[in-house]
């Protein structure tokens, strides 16, 4: 999850054009999404992923994120949409709305790779609440934005983690990586 220095994760009317994102941090994405074999969405996210990353703009902007997000297996939790649509290009995408919890669970006891969960903040509490997420990375990029959306907004129970590394990038933008307890 990217967030600002003052935490957000969004600027106002879901901005996030204050991202630090260069060559480096491009490779560290792809190194990251390299490890999972699932990429799991909110519905948001996963309506601007869907909307991007098979277009032309996608496809040649940065051609080898845009093999991993078109190819990965993706799973889309929300309770808004009835269905989802697969295509030649966009491939391998199963919708979750209803028993999210269970099926969560069914999911994480598959044998397989990592399941990364992307810049989805209310799955992300739903998923922290009920202790199925093993490990946070917080990207912090150096920059206030003074308003948006707190990175954990509405989290109804104190959680506690171990920092397990870090990471300084040349942007100036810090990984932190959290283990729960």
């Amino acid at each position: 999850m990217m967030v600002s220095l003052d935490g957000y994760f969004e600027g106002p009317g879901h901005d996030l054009s204050w991202h630090h994102v260069d060559a480096e941090f491009n490779d560290f994405a792809q190194a990251q999404m390299k490890e999972a074999d699932t990429i799991l969405f909110g519905r948001r996210t996963y309506q601007l992923m869907e909307s991007f990353w098979p277009t032309k703009a996608g496809l040649e902007g940065d051609p080898e994120v845009a093999h991993l997000m078109n190819e990965t297996s993706k799973i889309v939790v929300s309770s808004s949409l009835k269905n989802i649509t697969e295509t030649k290009i966009w491939k391998h995408v199963r919708l979750i709305n209803e028993n999210v919890k269970d099926e969560i669970v069914k999911l994480k006891n598959e044998k397989g790779g990592d399941i990364i969960l992307l810049a989805s903040s209310n799955l992300c509490i739903s998923l922290l609440e009920w202790g199925l997420l093993d490990e946070i990375r917080v990207m912090i990029n150096p920059v206030i934005i003074g308003k948006g959306t707190p990175l954990f907004d509405g989290i109804k129970k104190k959680i506690t983690f171990d920092l397990t590394s870090s990471r300084k990038f040349g942007s100036g933008n810090m990984l932190l990586i959290y283990k729960t307890q």
